[in-house]
């Protein structure tokens, strides 16, 4: 036995998942568990999507962030929907109850393409996605990159269950008709957002509202950080072959808080580096409407949180990071 810690963030690789023995895939089921228990985050690397595929969205989604003002605001939309989200809209430590100032980023949001039954449903989760006409190549390539999200978060489902030791099933079918979201946030240097005010942030503290979240980051000086009660806040670790997973408020409660719900933020830009610019593509994986989300008991879960609807749940927390 070695006495090395255990990273607080580790490395998970699904081949190993997928196409190894009892061994192996006990040994990850132990990691997973473990990570998530410290931090909420994991780097997964053996995903099998394409890196050009992500670089070819980035260039796109760059193209139209660069473009004026005034093209962008004919797609704006508010916090939930889909379109662009210009500078000031969102204030993602509010989730927290901390008073910041708006996030200094610009997003396009994109989520489920396939309308619901029940009309009610539909009303409140379903819209057309808006695909920005100046940039007529990224429909196809967000399409691609969110069937392979799609397919990557069921993986990660049922790893997540048998971590638990609930069974692969047990998270998966509760998403058969998830409201998804997707998100390409673009971070721009000074020169775009200003110098930062006292306390504000390219995102603020906060943690996810849903299940899986499913991040695509760039390295920078002004990047992602991780708060764990060992550590406070800490750069996260980086690989670009890896995506960065982390589990959000809901599934938190639904392991009784066995798991946390990952707490973190993305700096500034960097005063020594202030024309740093990073993309991120975020994908958020949620339930089917209607999910009803009850505590695990002991002794898998540690604390029995009240049952919640998960779309009631969702909205309370997208209104509580709206600014305006």
């Amino acid at each position: 036995m070695s006495d090395t810690p255990a990273p607080r963030i580790p490395a998970v690789d699904l081949r190993h998942w997928t196409s190894g023995g009892p061994d192996d895939r006990a040994r990850i089921a132990r990691t997973v568990d473990a990570g998530l228990q410290t931090a909420g985050f994991l780097l997964v690397t053996g995903h099998g999507v394409d890196p050009g595929l992500r670089s070819r969205i980035r260039e796109s989604a760059r193209a139209f962030f660069h473009m004026p003002a005034g093209t962008k605001r004919a797609y704006e939309a508010k916090v939930g929907g889909r379109g662009w989200l210009g500078p000031g809209a969102e204030a993602n430590g509010y989730a927290e109850g901390t008073e910041t100032p708006p996030d200094l980023k610009e997003s396009l949001t994109f989520a489920t393409h396939v309308p619901f039954e029940d009309p009610v449903v539909n009303a409140e989760w379903y819209a057309p996605n808006v695909w920005p006409a100046e940039v007529p190549e990224l429909k196809g390539l967000c399409e691609e990159y969110l069937e392979r999200m799609a397919g990557l978060e069921k993986q990660l489902l049922a790893l997540l269950g048998e971590a638990l030791g609930v069974g692969p099933d047990f998270f998966a079918r509760h998403m058969d008709h998830p409201t998804y979201g997707f998100n390409i946030n673009w971070y721009p240097g000074t020169e775009v957002v200003g110098e930062p005010q006292p306390g504000q942030f390219r995102i603020g503290p906060h943690t996810d509202f849903g299940t899986v979240t499913i991040l695509d980051r760039q390295a920078g000086r002004g990047g992602l950080q991780v708060h764990t009660d060992e550590g406070g806040w800490e750069d996260a670790p980086y690989d670009p072959a890896a995506f960065t997973v982390n589990i959000g408020d809901l599934l938190a409660r639904w392991t009784g808080d066995r798991w946390r719900s990952g707490r973190h933020r993305v700096l500034p830009p960097p005063a020594d580096a202030p024309a740093e610019e990073l993309m991120s593509l975020v994908y958020f994986g949620e339930c089917t409407p209607g999910t009803l989300v009850e505590s695990l008991p002991a002794p898998v879960g540690r604390v029995a949180h009240p049952p919640v609807d998960s779309h009631v749940y969702l909205r309370a927390k997208l209104d509580s990071i709206t600014v305006g």
